[in-house]
């Protein structure tokens, strides 16, 4: 595929918000994970939660998007530049010929549950004032996102659980190789709410204490929230192009609605496949971020997978010891962090791992490395047996 330049990054979760906040957190090993203490939650786990106090509210004309989730959408677009830079494309481009292709899982779910709370005693209907089209429904991210910039190009939001925000660069590729548009907002936001903290309660995947990924004593996952942006456009030549989406690959298990194939055969797909979109081979790859949510069942998956791909010679790591599983996030959050570790030149490694499960073959970081990796490769894997692998890499000056 034609390599799409990462023209812009925006992100914010509990490790902070932009990318020095961001890239801080990494290099000092700090976690962003703390005990649940979100809305009226009983539950013995950690969190990945962003402080109240930094969500503000939408802007009066973008009231009708009020809610949790685009709260922390607009925390992430507003740093580094990023809404510059998209008004910059906006100029160069033209409004319809910029895509929005973000992921979410939850969207505003929280925003309905608060109003149930307020139902008619007589009835039990829900209160006027509570606007799904634009809270709640899956689309009021995108929504959201195109009208803050005034963008009328094609926007879709995908949500496939966990691959979510990992599967929208594929379509953004996709589309900007069809000449559908010239440039795309891609990534994904996720928020915390009850219903997937007791929905994973129930499941009997959350972790006591925080997530340890790969860990030998590893039992569950802790759940997070937050945005992460990418502007992605064609790269050019002499453009100052740090890094780029250089490949996408995308396969579905169809072996269990929750649980991965214990080879992990769907993945090795995925990674198969974004390698070859790339034109590189599995040597190629100097880190691998993981999905690596920490529970008993999916960590041996993946690994049996990236192994018969790569061996014991590749690095690699979860970095969702620092950030919590955000769910429909976590793609395009990884995927910041990736191009993080690429301009920061080194490897993180796994924060909360204490003891490495012996029975892991892959090379698995759990200090970070300060070795410069050129090309990576990132996963995201949900429910369902939906994979999605990205590679990017560092571009020549």
């Amino acid at each position: 595929m034609q390599p799409l330049a990462f023209r812009s990054l925006a992100i914010a979760s509990s490790l902070g918000q932009g990318l020095e906040e961001t890239t801080a957190a990494l290099a000092d090993r700090r976690s962003g994970l703390t005990p649940c203490d979100f809305e009226t939650a009983q539950i013995d786990t950690w969190i990945g939660r962003i402080a109240d106090d930094r969500l503000e509210p939408l802007r009066a004309d973008l009231a009708r998007f009020e809610c949790r989730n685009n709260r922390i959408a607009q925390l992430a677009i507003r740093q580094d530049g990023f809404e510059q830079s998209v008004a910059e494309a906006r100029a160069r481009h033209g409004a319809r010929r910029i895509g929005v292709f973000l992921g979410t899982s939850t969207s505003g779910i929280l925003q309905t549950e608060l109003a149930y709370r307020r139902r008619d005693p007589a009835t039990g209907a829900l209160p006027d004032d509570l606007l799904y089209a634009t809270t709640h429904n899956n689309y009021s991210l995108a929504d959201f996102v195109r009208t803050h910039f005034d963008l009328h190009g094609p926007s879709v939001v995908v949500s496939t659980a966990c691959s979510s925000s990992a599967k929208v660069f594929g379509n953004a590729a996709r589309a900007i190789a069809a000449g559908l548009c010239d440039a795309a907002i891609v990534g994904g936001t996720d928020s915390l709410c009850l219903t997937t903290l007791y929905g994973f309660g129930s499941l009997q995947l959350l972790a006591s204490g925080p997530c340890r990924p790969f860990d030998i004593g590893r039992d569950g996952i802790s759940i997070g929230e937050g945005a992460g942006f990418i502007l992605l456009e064609p790269a050019r030549p002499g453009a100052g192009d740090a890094t780029a989406l250089l490949g996408v690959g995308e396969s579905s298990d169809a072996h269990h609605m929750s649980s991965p194939h214990p080879d992990g055969a769907g993945a090795r797909l995925a990674m198969s496949a974004a390698l070859r979109s790339a034109g590189l081979d599995a040597r190629d790859i100097d880190y691998i971020n993981l999905h690596g949510t920490g529970t008993r069942s999916n960590d041996p998956a993946e690994d049996n997978a990236v192994h018969a791909l790569f061996g014991d010679d590749t690095a690699c790591s979860s970095t969702k010891g620092w950030t919590g599983h955000t769910l429909g996030a976590c793609g395009a959050l990884a995927a910041i962090i990736c191009a993080i570790a690429i301009r920061r030149g080194f490897m993180p490694g796994s924060v909360n791992t204490r003891t490495l499960d012996p029975a892991i073959r892959t090379r698995y970081l759990i200090e970070n490395a300060q070795v410069p990796p050129l090309t990576v490769m990132t996963n995201a894997f949900g429910f369902g047996g939906t994979n999605c692998s990205l590679v990017i890499g560092a571009l020549p000056e």
